[in-house]
């Protein structure tokens, strides 16, 4: 699966002064420390980036392709610095995101052809987050017509259901899930991504990995082809590598029905176990679901 590393971020207290001082050195640093860990993309957030975002997103861009040849996701909502990182970006860059807003569809599409990019489609329509995965097939079929208009193929599209925390409402997180299951019928050749780390949002730092894990397989069960990530997850990366197909296997037969005994698994799967529950909607979520 393809991983992008998220760290790269203008809001961590590190990164967002050496962005604004254009200190190379934390910005280099961290994309060397991303790539060694084994992500695909790095991307790179330097968020609406409304003064002077152009100059900021070439220099960021070549800082970090100044120390690393990983692929670059570009992440901004300001249209004018999404271009100037791709004028200067070296292969094939990831647009992250033109969502169904008409002001960013009109002025980003074209980026995507223009530059050869692959673009993230975040189903975000007019009247904002889709409600369910009715909806979001709707808004995926929508974005892949508009963009094939252009002569965007489906496989420079990457689909975006939007994750949501599961703290806050399960039913997104159902209907995301739902929506995962349908998409290949949806739009066929599109590929999928997902910012993984939304589904642990508001839940204690410790425990955060393991909705983050658990959510990941259950996605790539549906056939998940990317997803945005904490780098510097280890466990993660090696669960996306393949290298965890035990556990793999066990969440796959829980999700198909299977209710193994919790005394038959070690300490390790029974949380991944419990995990899922929450995530189906089987039981409540709550700080401590791993130990009730």
């Amino acid at each position: 699966m393809v991983l992008i590393g998220e760290n790269l971020n203008i809001m961590s207290q590190t990164i967002g002064p050496a962005l604004k001082e254009r200190n190379p050195k934390p910005i280099q640093e961290l994309a060397k420390a991303e790539a060694e860990a084994g992500v695909d993309y790095i991307d790179l957030n330097i968020g609406p980036a409304r003064k002077a975002g152009d100059e900021l997103m070439e220099w960021a861009v070549n800082t970090v392709q100044g120390v690393t040849d990983k692929s670059l996701s570009l992440d901004t909502t300001n249209p004018v610095a999404m271009e100037a990182g791709l004028k200067v970006a070296k292969g094939k860059a990831l647009i992250n995101s033109i969502s169904l807003q008409p002001d960013r569809l009109e002025q980003e599409l074209p980026l995507v052809k223009k530059y050869d990019a692959s673009m993230i489609g975040l189903l975000w329509g007019i009247e904002g987050m889709p409600r369910d995965a009715n909806e979001r097939a709707m808004l995926a079929v929508d974005l892949m017509y508009k963009a094939n208009e252009l002569g965007i193929p489906n496989e420079d599209i990457w689909i975006d259901p939007i994750l949501t925390p599961v703290s806050v409402e399960i039913n997104q997180v159902k209907s995301c899930f739902e929506f995962m299951s349908m998409l290949g019928d949806i739009a066929p050749e599109c590929k999928s991504t997902i910012g993984l780390s939304n589904i642990s949002n508001g839940t204690p730092h410790h425990l955060r990995p393991y909705l983050n894990r658990t959510c990941m397989i259950m996605l790539m069960k549906y056939g998940l082809y990317s997803a945005i990530v904490d780098a510097f997850d280890s466990e993660l990366v090696q669960i996306a590598r393949g290298e965890k197909p035990e556990l793999v296997d066990l969440v796959y037969r829980v999700m198909d029905g299977e209710k193994p005994g919790l005394s038959s698994l070690s300490e390790e799967e029974v949380k991944y176990v419990k995990t899922i529950r929450v995530l189906k909607g089987e039981s409540l979520y709550s700080h401590s679901w791993l130990e009730i």
